[in-house]
Formats: structure tokens, sequence, C-alpha cells
């Protein structure tokens, strides 16, 4: 299937300003980062009941937590969203809107976890802090007037692949429960060996240099650590059902259809959804992008149901 309008028209749009890959506009993070802000259009974002920012202790420091909740009434479940951004850019802001239209589309309270980026904080701090700030997430629902029987994990990209760590952790330590797994296009492998690289590599947005910058910046060289690689953990039987959410032309579409498919063999209940068309990133653009519209709504369809 050819690119989607919409995403070409963006594509056509940085190839007219020049961009080659978020890895060739800085020589570090903090440029990165700056380059980024700059890049960032405003867009109407959609009105929730309440947003509430929040902090608990972490491992190095105190976690950003930002509490959306959505437009009724009720007794919340909760989604702890954990957002994308190669574990070395984005924050609570840039997954603002994201976190606004799954609480609307999910029925569930969306906390947005705000975790130490890399490369000042490396692996494994993305992870301690998730891992800490489900916990007190958990432990602290109730007090929120939030309902913790009732737990999702989520991530896009970095955050994808966090999810995917932390509800292997909560597996093991037995807790915290939960429910369901959202998974959009996570990174899941940091072998970089898919072909999907190859194949998605230069010309849809993100490169496969960029993939290898991020991991740079993040991880060490030897990447089979599972709390890296969640593909590579020795176990993923008993994890709580998910969706994964690929994209058609993303260089790391094949290392996350590969851990839903592992995900199956292990006897775990998980959809998976490739969007004909999309490019890494394209969850994120749903306030322009048709398409991406659906996949955040068919996502938040996926948390009600699992919660309900």
């Amino acid at each position: 299937m050819p690119v989607d309008p919409q995403i070409q028209a963006l594509l056509d749009l940085q190839t007219q300003f020049g961009f080659q890959g978020i890895a060739t506009v800085a020589p570090d993070a903090a440029g990165v980062r700056a380059f980024m802000a700059q890049m960032r259009v405003p867009v109407e974002v959609e009105e929730v009941r309440s947003v509430e920012d929040l902090s608990c202790p972490g491992p190095g420091s105190d976690i950003e937590l930002r509490l959306y909740r959505p437009l009724d009434q009720a007794v919340h479940p909760v989604l702890v969203w954990i957002h994308g951004g190669g574990w070395t850019i984005g924050d609570i802001e840039t997954s603002d809107g994201t976190a606004r239209a799954l609480a609307n589309a999910s029925g569930a309270a969306v906390i947005s976890v705000g975790y130490r980026l890399a490369p000042e904080h490396p692996f494994p701090a993305a992870v301690e802090d998730s891992w800490a700030a489900l916990g007190w997430i958990h432990d602290h629902a109730g007090q929120l007037g939030l309902d913790a029987g009732r737990l999702a994990v989520g991530g896009d990209s970095a955050g994808g692949n966090l999810a995917a760590v932390v509800s292997l952790l909560a597996r093991d330590a037995g807790g915290p429960p939960i429910r369901y797994q959202l998974l959009v296009y996570p990174a899941t492998d940091g072998r970089l060996q898919w072909p999907s690289l190859s194949e998605n590599g230069l010309g849809y947005f993100m490169t496969s240099e960029d993939v290898e910058w991020f991991y740079r910046q993040y991880a060490p060289p030897d990447r089979e650590d599972w709390r890296m690689s969640p593909l590579l953990a020795p176990d993923h039987h008993g994890l709580p059902p998910a969706l994964v959410i690929t994209a058609e032309f993303d260089p790391i579409r094949d290392e996350g259809e590969a851990y839903a498919t592992t995900l199956r063999s292990a006897g775990v209940d998980t959809e998976l959804i490739r969007f004909d068309g999309m490019i890494h990133g394209f969850f994120g653009m749903h306030a322009t992008v048709d398409v991406a519209r659906q996949a955040v709504d068919r996502a938040g369809r996926a948390v009600r149901d699992a919660l309900a």
C-alpha cells in the first residue's frame, strides 16, 4: 500500500526543508530536543474533565506525573502511559494530546510518566522510573479516586518498550496486577537485525540511523538485557493481554510484530494491528491524520473493554 496521502504531505514538507532524520539535526541530545521543540506545531487538544500535575518518589529524583480524568464522572480505571522519544527526547508535554485523547477514548484516567532521559540518565534509569511510578500509582490510586484493581499500562515506541518491560517486572514480582498492555510500535529488540530497518530505513521520518542513534544514547553496546530488549526475555508466559499496534513504513515494525507473535506463542491473548500507509510516530498525529484518529479510538476501545 502507498503512504497515506495525509502522511505523504508531511513527508513532502520535511523534504522541502531538507530534513533527513532526527540524528542529523544536532550534534547532541540537547540539540535534538531543542530542534524537536521548534518543530512542534500547535494543535487543538481535546478537553478532558481535569488535568492534575503530580509527582512520586523515584530512585534518582522525584518523577513527574500528570493525571488526566475523562469527561464522564465515573470512578475510573487507570492507564499508565509512558511516552516515546527513543528514551532521549519527549516528555509529559509532548504526549499531552495523546494522553487526553486516550482518556476520552478509553474511559480510563490516564497518568503520564515523566521518566529520566538519556544520555544524562542511561539505561536502566527509564526502566527504574517507570517501575517506581507504576508501583506508586497502584498504591495511591484509591487516594486519587481511581480503581487500583483495573490497571493497564501503555506506551508508544520507547514508551511501548518500557510498558512491555514493566509488565514483565510486575509478573515476576507478583504485582502490581496489570490487566492490559497497550504497545504502540514498541521497540523490543536492541540487536537491530530485522528487515524493516533497511526496508523502511530512509524517507519515512524516522530513519534506521535514528534508531541506532537513540540506542547509542540510551544503552550499552551489548543490548541483550531483556529490560532493554523485552523480546529476549526468557519467558513470556503469564503476561497481561495485549494490543500491539504497528505501522507499515516503520523501521521497527518487524520487532513489534515479532513481540506480538512471541506473546501469542506463550499463550498471551494478543491482538496485532498493522496500520497500512502509516509511519513511526503516526499515533501522535491523531489531531490531523484520519487513520491516526482511528488508531487512537481503536486503542481506547481495547483498553475500555479490558478494564470494564
